[in-house]
Parts: structure tokens; C-alpha cells; sequence
């Protein structure tokens, strides 16, 4: 049995984790529980699963998993507020299951420096497909990576169509259901953009070997094409728990947590290029990702102030992106070692002068 630790336990990565959970309380336990300020939310899951440890915010997040035994912490906390628990996941030794992408894109290089081979699981969907599929061959046999992307719900529209989208509007993802600022991430392709870092640092594929296809049905989670031409794909219909399962229980696979696709019916999947000129976050993401140190950073925190802005009203949807690219042609990394305070260092910097491209943009 694997006594488990979940982090953003009331939000969708969490209370997912909690159905697979209680469908297998013979393969898990939860012993900590973590969420973000809905106390009552947390209180009561703790009542249902049994639970002594809870936490309040990132800070005492962290110190759950630093204080709490545990074999595997899923860090499902939004945002770059998620670093200090993955650090302290990994310096405790667990096998992290990450859903929180972003605490991996910044912190880049500390956290690989401090995670052992195999401690990192995926549980964003497209990386855990990746994870799955390179079971498949050798590390010196893997030619490319391709992860999918539905394309938002504004695929097939040009740029100059996009600049009167509303945050309602932003919001209407055709498949995933997901919080505020990964569902506006989705449409502006940010997201994408976050997880081409975050396959780079977790499978140690250079970024010109990473590429993005456009799959509306979101089926196949993601592939990986080898130097004989094979390419292997995970299918399943869109579904989190499948992803969660494994992450939690890695390598190891949980039965009946998803539904089979039913190859009884006709069913067309599509693929299509990635249109850079109407969404270029992934072209700008992968150099960000290749300058490496606190740039990762900067583009997260100055995407996350944008995002703010817009659902706001105080800026419109193309000025996000374009926000994020004059606060990341505006940073200069510091010298040194990266270290956790440099990295809060410039986050801040980052937040600050996103404030002001947006409020010389808007005046």
C-alpha cells in the first residue's frame, strides 16, 4: 500500500486523485492533505479519508511533506507556488508526482540537481503518454518527441481574428475542464508552450527534437518516434485519472480507473501543424527554454500577471502574450548558481515589469 500526500487536494488534479483513491483503498492511503484557502473543503475530505495531516497554503504545504511520512506526494498546486513543496518532496526522498508543471519549468536545473533517477513521475497527460511510450525503446533509439495539442477553442482562427476575444470566450475549452489560468493558458497555447519545457527537462530531449501536433479529439496524449521510423501513441479518451493512477503508483497500472476507447464504433482522428504565426508561445517557449537559468522563470510569472490582466478587463487577449515576450527580451540572468532566492528574485522582477509593459501599453 503507497500512504500518499496530495497537495491542491480541492482543486481537479486533486479531487481526481481522491476518486482513485477511494475506488482502490487497498493499493492507497492518503496521509496528508493540502489545499490552497478553502479550509472547509480540506476539513471535510480529511474527514472522509481518515485524515490527521492537513495544510493550508504553499508554506505549510511544505512543511507537511517535510514533516508527514510518505511514499508519494502529488503536487497538484497551481502555479510557481508549487516550488518549495516539489523541493521539499524531493529532498524528503518521495517519488513526486507532478502536476505542477511549473514549479519544474522554474525551477529548471535545482530541481533536476536534486531529484534521483525516477523520483519525477508525470502527471500532466501529455508527459505521462511520453513516460508510457518510451518504455518502447532505448534512450539512444528515441529520434523526437511530439506532444498533441486540441488547439483551444480558437484553432483555424488567424491572429488579427483573436484580438477581440473575451475572458468568456477564452474560457470555452472543447475538452478539458480546467481552473482559470491553465484554461487561458490552453487558448493562447502558453500551456503548450510550458509543457514543451517541461518534456526537455523531464526525458532530456534537446528542444529541436520536441515538437507540437494539433489533435482536436485530444485522444492520443502524445508520441514518441523512434530512429527506425516506429512511432508509438497513448490513446485513451480524455480522462485525468488515468494519468493520476500511474503517477501515483508508477510503473504499476490501476484496472478500471478509465474507460477503454470503443473500437466498435467509427471514429476519425485529425492532425494538423501548429500554426506559429497565429499562436507563437511555443516558438517563443522553446527560447526561453534553451536560454535556460531564471528565463523560464520570468516567462511563467510575467504569462501568470497577463493572465490576471485580461480576466481583469485591463488588457486584451493578444496583448498577453505580447506582454510576456517584452518582459522576457527585458531579463537579464544573474550570474552564479541558480538557487531558489534567485529565482523568487526574479519572478518578482518579472511581475513588476509586466505591471508596467501593461500599463504603457493600455495608456
Amino acid at each position: 500500500m503507497r500512504r500518499v500526500i496530495i497537495l491542491g487536494s480541492t482543486g481537479s488534479i486533486g479531487t481526481q486523485a481522491l476518486d482513485v483513491i477511494r475506488a482502490n483503498p487497498e493499493r492507497f492511503e492518503v496521509v496528508g492533505l493540502a489545499a490552497g484557502t478553502n479550509r472547509e473543503a480540506v476539513e471535510q475530505q480529511a474527514a472522509d479519508f481518515h485524515v490527521d495531516d492537513v495544510a493550508l497554503g504553499a508554506a505549510d504545504a511544505e512543511r507537511l511533506v517535510r514533516s508527514v511520512d510518505a511514499d508519494v506526494v502529488l503536487n497538484g498546486i497551481t502555479g510557481s507556488v508549487g516550488l518549495g513543496p516539489t523541493l521539499a518532496a524531493l529532498e524528503a526522498g518521495r517519488t513526486l508526482a507532478l502536476a505542477n508543471k511549473e514549479s519544474l519549468i522554474v525551477g529548471g536545473d535545482l530541481v533536476r540537481s536534486i531529484a534521483a533517477p525516477g523520483q519525477i513521475v508525470p502527471v500532466d497527460s501529455e508527459h505521462s503518454a511520453i513516460a508510457q511510450a518510451l518504455r518502447s525503446g532505448a534512450a539512444q533509439e528515441v529520434r523526437r518527441l511530439v506532444l498533441t495539442a486540441s488547439g483551444g477553442p480558437f484553432r483555424g482562427r488567424s491572429r488579427d481574428s483573436l484580438a477581440d476575444v473575451t475572458p468568456r470566450e477564452a474560457l470555452a475549452h472543447p475538452t478539458w475542464d480546467m481552473g482559470l489560468v491553465v484554461t487561458t493558458n490552453s487558448s493562447t497555447l502558453v500551456n503548450k508552450g510550458l509543457e514543451v519545457i517541461e518534456a526537455h527537462l523531464l526525458f532530456d530531449v534537446p528542444y529541436d527534437r520536441i515538437d507540437v501536433a494539433v489533435h482536436p479529439q485530444s485522444i492520443v496524449h502524445s508520441m514518441v518516434e523512434f530512429v527506425d521510423g516506429s512511432t508509438i501513441a497513448q490513446a485513451s479518451p480524455p480522462d485525468m485519472r488515468l494519468p493520476i493512477s500511474l503517477g501515483l503508483d508508477w510503473p504499476n497500472r490501476v484496472a478500471g480507473v478509465g474507460k477503454p476507447l470503443d473500437w466498435t464504433t467509427a471514429q476519425t482522428w485529425t492532425f494538423e501543424p501548429l500554426d506559429d504565426e497565429a499562436f507563437p508561445a511555443v516558438r517563443l517557449a522553446k527560447q526561453v527554454g534553451g536560454y535556460g537559468r531564471t528565463f523560464p522563470a520570468v516567462f511563467n510569472a510575467a504569462n501568470e500577471e497577463a493572465v490576471t490582466a485580461f480576466h481583469a478587463g485591463r488588457i486584451g487577449y493578444l496583448d498577453i502574450l505580447d506582454t510576456v515576450r517584452r518582459v522576457v527580451e527585458a531579463h537579464e540572468a544573474p550570474e552564479g548558481a541558480l538557487t531558489r532566492e534567485g529565482l523568487s528574485e526574479a519572478e518578482t522582477w518579472a511581475r513588476a515589469k509586466a505591471q508596467t509593459v501593461m500599463a504603457a501599453a493600455g495608456s
